[in-house]
C-alpha cells in the first residue's frame, strides 16, 4: 500500500503549484507545461471530488484522502517516467496532508503524511489569496482565505521546503514562476 505514495525516481525538475483553493493553480500549472513543453500533472482530487459530487452530493470525507493521495501520486509517477527536464504538478501529497488537517481537526492518515513529508520536489510555488474567488461545487472557505494561505505556508516553513510565493495577476505570477524555474534550470538543479 505505501509504496503507492512513493515518488518514482526521475531526473526532472519537480515544480509544485501549491496553495489554497481558487488561487489559480490550475491556470498557472497549465501554462507553464505549455511554456516549457511539458506535461502537467493535473489535480487528481478535485476531479475525483467533483465526481462523488455529481453522483452522490457529498463533499471529502476522511475516506477519501488515501484514494485521492494514492490517484496523484500514480498520475505523477506516470508522468515522472516520461518527462525531461521539467515537471509541472499542480498539487501534492504535502497539499493533501494540509487540507486533511484542515478539514479533521488535525488529522491526516499516518502514510500521506509520512510520504508527503519524504517526496521531494525542487520548488513549490506558494500561489497567493489575491486572486479574485471562484465558487464552484468543491470551494467552501471564501472568508478563510487569509486563514488557509497561513496553513499552506506554515507548512512549507516548518518541514524546510524551498518555495517562493506568488503574487498579482495571472501574467505576473507566470512571468515570476518562468523567473524561478529559469534560474533552477541554469544552476542545474
Amino acid at each position: 500500500m505505501e509504496t503507492k505514495l512513493k515518488q518514482a525516481e526521475s531526473n526532472c525538475l519537480k515544480i509544485v503549484i501549491f496553495g489554497p483553493e481558487s488561487t489559480g493553480k490550475t491556470t498557472l500549472s497549465k501554462q507553464l507545461a505549455t511554456h516549457y513543453k511539458t506535461q502537467e500533472v493535473p489535480e487528481y482530487m478535485r476531479d475525483y471530488l467533483q465526481k462523488k459530487w455529481n453522483t452522490y452530493g457529498i463533499t471529502c470525507e476522511k475516506v477519501d484522502l488515501f484514494p485521492i493521495a494514492e490517484g496523484q501520486m500514480k498520475l505523477e509517477n506516470e508522468q515522472a517516467r516520461t518527462v525531461n527536464p521539467v515537471l509541472i504538478c499542480d498539487t501534492n501529497l504535502l497539499e493533501i496532508k494540509v487540507y486533511s488537517e484542515a478539514y479533521y481537526d488535525g488529522y491526516c492518515h499516518p502514510l500521506i503524511e509520512e510520504y508527503a513529508l519524504k517526496n521531494e520536489y525542487d520548488l513549490y510555488l506558494l500561489t497567493y489569496i489575491d486572486t479574485p474567488w471562484k465558487e464552484d461545487d468543491l470551494r467552501d472557505k471564501p472568508n478563510e482565505r487569509t486563514y488557509m494561505f497561513k496553513l499552506f505556508e506554515d507548512a512549507l516553513i516548518r518541514y524546510k521546503k524551498h518555495f517562493h510565493v506568488l503574487k498579482g495577476n495571472k501574467e505576473n505570477r507566470f512571468k515570476e514562476a518562468i523567473n524561478q524555474i529559469d534560474r533552477l534550470l541554469k544552476e542545474g538543479v
